[in-house]
């Protein structure tokens, strides 16, 4: 399994769940957001507290939409975040990852990504539009799911895409996914890169399926979960070295412990 997160990575995912009082504090080089409305502008009020209370260095944080009058320009012009390092970039999400994300993983150490959970599945795109690039000659596609995942809500989408959940219950806004989970009161027993695991394990010998390649957001501080812009990188990598000299079909999934999007980027 090639998955975004580091230290944080499961099985060890209770390390995400401690509060920053008596941890290290975060460094990075940027920040990016998608979205400037409501989710965005909350992540980014959040990331300013963050910084303020000493839990997170940042030199640039970036928040990317192409409303030129979202909520969080709107606050940046009424004085709301005064001494940040604010940048708003008035572009579409595929736009800029397609400028940001040019570098190796070694360039992108200390960038991260804050993912709205009403974005497209933005990363399989990037792959796409990376795989296509790389492969004129070849057909570049997302194929639908072969077999529906044993995951307790998942539904396929009209563009090939698959979208599932551990929760049959309303989950509370923002949540972090603790160990504990809020709406159940009980452990939280799933984590969705390794159901993705034992999906790619179950179908590779029969469908030649690779992966799964995985975006993991995880919790980070006050409540905004990230995923490393080098995993990103890494990621891409991996899947040129599995299709240069064959046909490749690779599971991808942007997800977290609890909910995911997928979907199989196909170069045939």
């Amino acid at each position: 399994m090639y998955t975004g997160a580091t230290d944080q990575d499961v099985p060890d995912h209770e390390a995400n769940q401690l509060p920053r009082r008596g941890r290290d504090v975060l460094h990075f080089e940027r920040i990016v957001v998608i979205g400037g409305g409501c989710y965005g502008s909350w992540y980014t009020r959040q990331l300013v507290r963050a910084r303020a209370a000493g839990s997170l260095t940042v030199s640039e944080l970036v928040v990317v939409d192409r409303n030129p009058a979202c909520q969080v320009i709107s606050a940046r012009d009424a004085g709301e975040f005064p001494d940040v390092p604010l940048t708003v970039v008035t572009s579409t999400w595929s736009d800029y990852l397609t400028q940001w994300l040019q570098g190796d993983a070694a360039t992108l150490q200390g960038h991260a990504l804050v993912p709205s959970p009403l974005m497209p599945h933005l990363l399989l795109d990037w792959l796409v539009a990376r795989a296509i690039a790389r492969w004129p000659q070849r057909t570049v596609t997302v194929e639908p799911l072969s077999a529906a995942p044993r995951i307790p809500w998942e539904r396929g989408a009209p563009d090939g895409r698959h979208y599932v959940s551990f929760a049959e219950w309303m989950c509370p806004i923002n949540c972090i996914e603790p160990v504990l989970c809020p709406a159940t009161g009980g452990p939280r027993s799933w984590s969705m890169p390794f159901a993705l695991q034992a999906y790619v394990n179950a179908h590779q010998a029969a469908q030649g399926l690779k992966g799964p390649v995985i975006f993991h957001c995880v919790h980070r501080t006050h409540g905004v979960g990230m995923i490393d812009a080098s995993a990103i990188a890494e990621a891409d990598s991996q899947i040129a070295t599995w299709g240069a000299s064959a046909p490749a079909r690779v599971l991808v999934g942007t997800v977290s412990h609890c909910h995911g999007a997928l979907g199989v980027l196909a170069a045939l």
